[in-house]
């Protein structure tokens, strides 16, 4: 009997954050109340977050909408952004900075399984990493595991691949 299986991550598509990057700067420079600000995003290094730059907290929480409506409509989750740290005043200016969450935690990754234990006990799944295989003998098996994940709501996007 063969075995199917597929692949659970936890990652963020860089060309994708290019993109938002983008049409956020865009969108910033045209709006009126951004203008005579020091309101701007720049890339944390190696383009691994966005840094935010207001003049007080509002308008970087504005500048957090305008990134969160662009990932929506380039269809990624906003769950990628690590929104976990304080944004720091001084000078008459508020900077945030905003990780990507990038790779599944080992806790996070024992919630899935559990889980799928759980819920799905023909289902198999393995932390190998910072993924998670799962197998199954039988394809259906599989796709109910995969509308489970989906309808439960985690902290952090999940990405499923390498269907075989």
């Amino acid at each position: 009997m063969p075995t199917f299986s597929f692949d659970i991550t936890s990652d963020y598509d860089k060309a994708e954050m290019n993109n938002v990057f983008s049409g956020v700067e865009r969108e910033m420079s045209g709006r009126y109340d951004f203008k005579g600000t020091p309101a701007a995003i720049d890339w944390l290094d190696d383009k691994k977050g966005f840094k935010l730059t207001g003049s007080n907290s509002w308008q970087l929480d504005a500048i957090l909408d305008i990134i969160r409506k662009k990932l929506a409509s380039r269809e990624q989750s906003s769950k990628v952004l690590d929104l976990s740290r304080e944004p720091v005043e001084a000078n008459l200016k508020a900077t945030l900075e905003v990780p990507f969450k990038s790779g599944l935690k080992q806790d996070d990754a024992k919630k899935i399984t559990k889980q799928l234990r759980d819920d799905l006990p023909k289902v198999k799944a393995q932390i190998q990493g910072e993924e998670i295989r799962v197998t199954s003998g039988s394809k259906d098996d599989l796709q109910k595991a995969i509308q489970l994940l989906k309808s439960t709501d985690f902290d952090f996007p999940l990405q499923f691949g390498n269907f075989r």
